[in-house]
This record gives C-alpha cells, structure tokens and sequence, in this order.
C-alpha cells in the first residue's frame, strides 16, 4: 500500500472516529487491540455535479481503485456502484447518491443550494471526502429533508465523509460468524440495527451484514443545535461462491436495510 494510500484511509479513519465515538470502543471489543481489517468504506453524494458519483469515484481510481458492481434502491431514490483494489489489505469501496430529481421541488432547492456552495475544484482532492459540510442548513430544512429521505437529511448534517466502515468478519481472529460478532456486541452494551432482521442475507447470496445503529451526536445547525445519528459500524462475512472465489460484490436488498441504521425516525 502506498504512503499516500495508507495516510488517506488513516484521516478517513480519524474523521469517523470523531463522528463515531463507539467505534473506537467497538476495535476494543472484537479486536482487543490487534488491527482490524475493513471490508468496505461507505460514502453518500447526490447525483448533480460537481460530486457526482462518479466524480467521487475518480478519487478512488486515482489509488488504483475500479469498478465493480451496480445497484439500485428504488424505494430510497438511489443508486450506487462498489470499488475494489488489487491490493485486498485495502477495503472496498461503497458509493451511493440520491436521485435528486426525484423529490418535490422544495427538497430539490435545498440540495441544490447546498451542492452549490462547493468549491468544483475542492473536488479534485481526496481530502474532499472527508471534508463534511460546505453549507450551513437549519433545522427546519433538516427536518424537511427528514420528511422525504433520511438519506437527504444525513447529507445535509454531515456531508463527505465515511458513513461507515465495516469490519472484516472472515478476516477477525476468534469469530467464524455474524452471529457471534453481534452477540459480543450486545453483551457489551451496543444496539443492533434490526431492520430485516440483526442479520442482513445468507451464505445463498454469499455475504451476510450487521450493523451498530449510529451514534448520536450534537450538530450545529444555521439556528440552533440538535442531537442526531451520526455515523454506524458494521460487519460483514464473505461466503466462496461456486467457482470457489470468494464473493466480493454487494447485496442491494441487505443494504437497503443497512442504509436505516442511521434512522432518525425510529
């Protein structure tokens, strides 16, 4: 992994840490304090420019990163494609964006006056993705957006960076299921995310998920302050398929379900 790579993915890390204090507290439980490797990295954007996925993307595949997989969440309004490397040390890659055009024109004049305020060439740097908000909303837009999409209104909270990082659970010394990990995890305490049940698919699809619920943090808003979900970690074990390698894509119906552990409304 190159130094470049590597102090990326160390930033990532810390910018999650700050938005997720549970996740240093999750290392602790399941790693004891060996290292952990990720699965994947999660990120949202919306489809306009200049952060368009595919926009996003490029950064990756300035690392070495390319495209594998495309998915579609209808009843969510998104779409999203996965990244892998050649170097399988470096997690994969998730990026889903909102089909802004989608929603009623009020949610629409809100996004496109937050996308507005980012510098186009503030894009062209990795730094970019963990850069958070370049707007500032109010609380009533917020809860707006909150109204038509938790996906929209995360965004307008938090911005660019990871929603979530994902523990290897095939690469996790001492657990060979999901199922394990989430115990481990509810006797110290966590909430699980428990839509579709604590555990998201089955060796049949080749990848299994659970997730934390995220962390509730405090946001500034243009006119007041607020305490919301912030940032989540999940799970993730990998099943061979039958041509004996080992699956790498993604499950849109899992996901869809993974995607509300940042629910705001439950």
């Amino acid at each position: 992994m190159s130094q470049q790579v590597e102090q990326f993915f160390e930033h990532l890390w810390q910018d999650y840490l700050q938005k997720t204090p549970s996740a240093g507290k999750v290392h602790q439980v399941l790693g004891g304090g060996a290292e952990i490797i990720n699965d994947h990295v999660a990120f949202r954007t919306f489809n306009i420019a200049p952060v368009k996925l595919e926009k996003l993307a490029e950064l990756f595949e300035n690392m070495g990163y390319f495209a594998n997989g495309d998915y579609h969440f209808e009843a969510k309004k998104l779409r999203a494609k996965h990244y892998e490397h050649d170097n399988k040390d470096l997690p994969k890659i998730f990026i889903s964006e909102l089909l802004v055009e989608e929603f009623p024109d009020d949610v629409q004049q809100i996004i496109v006056d937050m996308v507005a305020s980012i510098d186009p060439k503030a894009v062209e740097q990795a730094e970019f993705l963990y850069s958070g908000t370049h707007w500032q909303v109010t609380k009533a837009q917020y809860d707006r957006l909150l109204e038509e999409s938790e996906y929209a209104a995360w965004m307008s909270a938090f911005g660019f960076c990871a929603n979530h990082f994902t523990v290897s659970v095939n690469r996790l010394p001492g657990y060979d299921s999901v199922e394990q990990v989430n115990q481990k995890l509810k006797d110290e305490g966590f909430v699980l995310n428990s839509a579709g049940g604590e555990v998201k698919g089955n060796p049949d699809v080749f990848l299994e998920q659970s997730s934390t619920m995220a962390d509730r943090i405090d946001v500034a808003f243009a006119d007041q302050s607020a305490q919301i979900p912030s940032c989540f970690y999940e799970f993730a074990k990998r099943y061979n398929m039958p041509d004996g390698e080992l699956y790498t894509g993604f499950v849109a119906a899992s996901a869809d379900k993974i995607f509300e552990s940042t629910n705001a409304k439950g």
